[in-house]
């Protein structure tokens, strides 16, 4: 999934560290910690976040070798519950979210009539008959809405909760290690100690989320991510974000990062993982975006966009590939793919994201390309400000961690 809705790529308007935020943006309940640390704030999907603490290559660097840290509360989380809230579910998405177990989680994607996205989703399963959707920033409205009109008919109450949630992200080779040693920490219920809340780290699974405390008050902790590292998402009271937060920093000292927008982006780009707006939208059908696996088509029962998927993109559609090529030069969102390096090659694709791996060394970018040209290996030229740079298909992601 991701969690960005726009490119942090060099393109950002940038607030100077430490100054006001505008008085119609959204600020996250870790806003003045933000701007104490110094960190520079962007307008993104109408809040106020950090986009960087000190530079993007050092806080990338820091998740990919010791641990970086979040802040995400302009997501947003919409609550399902009720005897129906799993049939609801399974109809308003394109997975099968009856399938899954209390504590596990999915990703899925909320389709319309005609098979394109409208957003991608990381669904948790936190009770019998209760379920969160988190959805991103830009689109968290128009995600409860349409969860709510799909939901007519079903034994089920849908809540946008998203003004009473926040969300920090601890992650890299670290992360684990850097929660267990953070005083505070326990498991909800009878006991509530420390040792019974490493059991539960120990335990816990790629995907899968259970519910703690962190002194003494309720806290859900997943192991999903968005960065291709090992990791958490910390799921907590507003009140309570910059007392967590403030505690995982001190604890992990410099084995944990303060980490922006910026640097968030150029891990996910590494790790081929797509970015709404970008690689994801209404004009993209899933299969063009390498996610045809997420859509449940044997599942039972209609859902909405089945149709749509069932009959297919064009033949013609373009596909998602990644691109690799050397130097320095990337290339970016919105450049142009040809088939060659003369005046008269056909334009065959467009990027979609695209950097300078800081962790590869050479330039890697998405790119929707003619399904006749998505072969990995295939040569292929992008248009990098009026130069033709050749780039070879390679299959995704372009990093992955050693397991």
């Amino acid at each position: 999934m991701l969690l960005l809705q726009q490119p942090v790529q060099g393109e950002l308007v940038t607030n100077d560290p430490g100054t006001t935020a505008p008085a119609d943006e959204r600020l996250s309940p870790l806003d003045a910690v933000h701007r104490a640390a110094g960190a520079s704030f962007t307008d993104f999907a109408g809040w106020q976040m950090p986009v960087r603490y000190s530079s993007d290559l050092a806080e990338h660097h820091a998740v990919r070798t010791s641990s970086g840290i979040f802040d995400l509360s302009h997501m947003g989380e919409i609550v399902l519950i009720g005897p129906q809230a799993a049939a609801a579910l399974d109809f308003a998405l394109a997975g099968k979210l009856s399938a899954i177990e209390i504590g596990q989680a999915k990703y899925s994607l909320l389709l319309a009539e005609d098979g394109g996205i409208i957003d991608d989703l990381v669904v948790y399963r936190t009770g019998e008959d209760r379920y969160m959707v988190v959805a991103n920033a830009s689109n968290a409205a128009v995600v409860a809405d349409e969860l709510r009109a799909r939901a007519e008919g079903f034994d089920v109450f849908v809540s946008d909760e998203s003004d009473d949630v926040a969300l920090v992200a601890l992650q890299g080779p670290d992360a684990r290690a850097v929660l267990l040693e953070t005083p505070g920490f326990g498991v909800e219920g009878p006991g509530n100690d420390e040792d019974d809340f490493d059991a539960r780290i120990a335990a816990l699974k790629y995907y899968r989320s259970f519910p703690a405390t962190f002194e003494g008050q309720p806290v859900l902790i997943a192991r999903t991510g968005y960065t291709g590292e090992d990791g958490f998402e910390l799921y907590v009271a507003p009140e309570r974000a910059t007392r967590l937060w403030e505690a995982l920093v001190e604890t992990g000292g410099p084995r944990v990062v303060p980490c922006g927008l910026a640097s968030r982006d150029t891990l996910r780009l590494e790790a081929g993982m797509p970015l709404y707006g970008h690689e994801l939208g209404r004009d993209i059908l899933p299969v063009q975006a390498g996610l045809g696996r997420v859509v449940a088509l044997a599942k039972e029962g209609d859902f909405v966009g089945r149709a749509a998927i069932e009959q297919g993109p064009a033949a013609d559609a373009p596909v998602l590939v990644g691109l690799a090529a050397e130097g320095r030069r990337a290339p970016r969102a919105d450049y142009e793919v040809y088939d060659g390096d003369a005046a008269d090659a056909a334009r065959v694709g467009i990027v979609t994201s695209g950097a300078l791996s800081p962790t590869l060394g050479h330039p890697v970018a998405m790119a929707f390309v003619s399904p006749a040209l998505a072969e990995a290996g295939t040569s292929l030229f992008v248009d990098v400000r009026g130069t033709r740079i050749p780039a070879a298909v390679v299959a995704l992601p372009f990093y992955k961690r050693a397991s």
